[in-house]
């Protein structure tokens, strides 16, 4: 009888755990979800995001595959999915770029942009937080419960995730598959049947933004390696599916394209823009070309310095004690780490967003650490982590940890969607109609969004004479990290009174 009573108490105390952790789950998402619809619904159009809402409504109405062919389809009909549900106007004799095409779909037809870019921006806020689950479960499956907590815990507070997460583009969908992908091919281990799972993942991936190519060797050696035999076969089995995914993605658009001709010229165009010459911007400098340690030292700058710490202790504990797992959240990390740091456009920690998400899987090796003072350690850093993430909120895009100054610094760090993405027109609008009431404005704005649309009243300052440029300047930070002698001369000479958003300064000129 005591051994009954004993197993019941037993069953009933990990009943309790397992409600617990999944309770800790829910809010852990629930709050992820407010902090990506909050940002969703106040941010204006970032810069990508019209060409991708207008491909995604010419792929939805016309099932035309000819804007955006530098991206593959899928990400583009997941945004579909939303845009279904409205019904958006389109000249359907529109013969412009796909930037124009963008312009026209949200500004120029009728319809109403919030609403688009929201229902664009929902489907991907669905598919972040889908993400989060397999984080957790990724990280439970290699450490426990409490790991798996600390991995969803640095996902659902990075500020990183929640700002692309939260927008109509593909570099979270895109890192989230192969994330996907090889956590599936952990758990083929011990069932086969995750095999051809992973292999529809990495193909989602792969269908979504070619950077997922650099990751293909790397997770199809990781299928070999999950197999006791026929590992050839497993990984051409799990290449095979992946390949018939992309495939799949063209036809879903356009029955008669031409597979692999689309993919392969897709791939010439990014090529193509891998050879242009881009401007950056790191630490007060702005320069032409590419810096090899952009992206790391990117990172150092937008990272919460409690998922810094936890980060490199979880990759020390998984290499020491963890090392049959390590390849499989490690190696396709510093694949992709490596082609980010070797791309020509330094503009942003978007081009290595699977960092937060691999990275806080390693996290959690940290239980693995069994002293008590390790326990407080983590939850400490958590907590920081957690504090950290909430004070930016809603301005996430331009997020900086506490050693960089905070959000409202790092403009004088980085630039671009690191900081400025055009994603505060709309703020801009409120701003100037409740504090400046019928000033001259004159507006050097860089972003996709259209001021006249919010109101916005303005003349370029570069088109006068400087003596003529008098009452607001309205510049944002990214024009002023790469500003001319000319436009830097009349922020030299003019008083910063507001900022909006972290994004945009106001000046007042005499």
């Amino acid at each position: 009888m005591s051994v009954v009573l004993e197993a019941i108490r037993q069953t009933s105390t990990e009943d309790r755990r397992r409600t617990a952790s999944g309770w800790v789950v829910v809010v852990l998402l629930a709050q992820m979800a407010v902090a990506m619809v909050v940002a969703a619904v106040q941010q204006t159009p970032t810069i990508d995001e019209p060409v991708y809402v207008g491909a995604a409504v010419v792929q939805l109405q016309q099932h035309s595959l000819r804007y955006n062919p530098e991206h593959p389809p899928l990400g583009k009909l997941i945004m579909a999915t939303g845009l279904a549900f409205a019904d958006v106007r389109l000249d359907p004799r529109f013969a412009g770029d796909q930037t124009e095409l963008g312009r026209h779909v949200l500004y120029e037809s009728g319809n109403d942009p919030a609403t688009l870019l929201l229902l664009a921006r929902l489907p991907m806020i669905v598919l972040t937080l889908l993400f989060g689950l397999v984080v957790f479960l990724f990280a439970r499956d290699l450490f426990g419960p409490v790991g798996g907590l600390v991995a969803l815990a640095l996902y659902a507070l990075s500020p990183d995730v929640i700002a692309h997460g939260s927008l109509a583009t593909l570099d979270v969908p895109a890192a989230g598959f192969l994330l996907t992908s090889v956590w599936l091919l952990w758990r083929a281990r011990s069932r086969a049947v995750h095999l051809p799972l992973a292999g529809l993942a990495l193909g989602a991936a792969v269908a979504t933004k070619m950077s997922a190519l650099a990751a293909v060797p790397v997770v199809l050696l990781l299928a070999a390696m999950s197999v006791q035999h026929a590992r050839l076969k497993a990984a051409a089995l799990v290449g095979l599916i992946a390949v018939v995914v992309v495939w799949a993605s063209y036809l879903a658009v356009d029955p008669l394209s031409p597979f692999p001709g689309l993919y392969l010229h897709g791939m010439g165009v990014q090529f193509g823009l891998e050879n242009r010459v881009w401007g950056g911007f790191l630490f007060g400098m702005h320069y032409e070309g590419s810096h090899w340690y952009y992206v790391p030292a990117a990172l150092l700058v937008k990272t919460p310095l409690g998922a810094l710490v936890l980060w490199i202790a979880g990759a020390v504990v998984m290499v020491r004690w963890q090392r049959t797992a390590a390849p499989y959240v490690l190696a396709p990390t510093a694949v992709l780490l490596a082609a980010a740091m070797t791309g020509s456009r330094d503009l942003g920690v978007r081009y290595a967003i699977f960092m937060p998400m691999f990275l806080a899987v390693a996290a959690g090796a940290v239980v693995v650490v069994r002293q008590r003072w390790a326990h407080f350690v983590v939850a400490g850093l958590v907590a920081f982590v957690a504090m950290s993430s909430l004070r930016t909120f809603p301005y996430y895009l331009p997020y900086s940890n506490e050693a960089f100054g905070g959000p409202s610094q790092t403009h004088l760090h980085l630039h671009d969607s690191n900081v400025d993405w055009g994603q505060d027109l709309g703020r801009l609008a409120d701003r100037l109609r409740e504090r400046h009431p019928g000033e001259r404005i004159w507006l050097v704005y860089k972003g996709a969004g259209v001021p006249s649309y919010y109101g916005i009243d303005a003349a370029d300052p570069r088109n006068a004479r400087p003596d003529e440029v008098r009452g607001l300047l309205v510049v944002s930070d990214t024009a002023i990290a790469k500003a001319d002698d000319r436009l830097a001369a009349l922020v030299a000479s003019s008083t910063p009174i507001d900022e909006v958003g972290h994004s945009i300064t106001i000046f007042r000129r005499p």
